[in-house]
């Protein structure tokens, strides 16, 4: 029984970070990079071995990328959802996939992606019923308006520090 799996189907198999960015680079440039995958390396003084130094510290960028170069550059088809979950590197491409063309990619085309991609998220986040920010309760000022409100307000330990405990007290005595 054969175990191994093939990844040679896979257009990364085999191809280093910088030749990924180069081929990438040279056709789509800086730019358009930045447009679709909104990772600063590709704004703030773009050079290709500045991107591949923080692409190999950073693994969700690098995923972002080599998702790109698949799904955009050589055109495959997505993945199923089992096979969304592995990082590209490691997705299986059935042998009867081949890379095709890159994709034409436009400015303009970028700011519909990412508007389309903006309500999409809030319609996530509306359905979820989350709420994203600032924490407001707990910690350890928790109620500290409310302690320091009168001098002989009740606290939960009866002083006026609204209960806490100072941790180094007995080092001061």
């Amino acid at each position: 029984m054969n175990d191994e799996i093939n990844y040679k189907n896979n257009p990364l198999h085999g191809l280093s970070l910088k030749n990924l960015l180069t081929e990438m680079v040279n056709h789509y440039g800086f730019d358009i990079l930045f447009a679709y995958l909104n990772i600063n390396c590709f704004k703030t003084n773009p050079s290709i071995d500045s991107s591949v130094k923080f692409l190999k510290k950073t693994d969700w960028a690098r995923e972002k990328v080599e998702a790109f170069y698949m799904y955009k550059f050589k055109s495959l088809p997505n993945p199923s959802s089992e096979q969304f979950s592995v990082p590209p590197r490691d997705r299986i491409v059935p042998e009867g996939q081949v890379a095709g063309d890159p994709a034409a990619l436009s400015l303009e085309d970028a700011e519909q992606v990412r508007e389309k991609q903006a309500k999409k998220t809030a319609a996530y986040r509306k359905s979820a019923g989350k709420q994203y920010g600032p924490k407001r309760s707990g910690g350890y000022f928790k109620n500290r308006d409310n302690d320091r409100s009168s001098p002989g307000s009740s606290g939960s330990s009866g002083s006026s520090d609204g209960g806490r405990v100072d941790p180094w007290a007995n080092s001061r005595k």
